[in-house]
């Protein structure tokens, strides 16, 4: 019962959860704003893409 208690006063678990917490949501973030900014790359360099084809045309 003694080692139980010890293990439920321990927080230094909690905290290294809360940092995997943060670093997901991170993540999860980086990864939706990089594939939004992709998109908009794509569609930048196609519409520049296009006026070219057009001037040459």
């Amino acid at each position: 019962m003694h080692l139980f208690r010890q293990l439920m006063s321990d927080l230094r678990g909690a905290t290294a959860v809360e940092y995997g917490l943060i670093a997901a949501i991170i993540s999860v973030a980086l990864l939706s704003g990089y594939s939004a900014f992709t998109g908009s790359l794509l569609n930048t360099f196609n519409t520049v893409e296009t006026h070219f084809a057009d001037a040459n045309d």
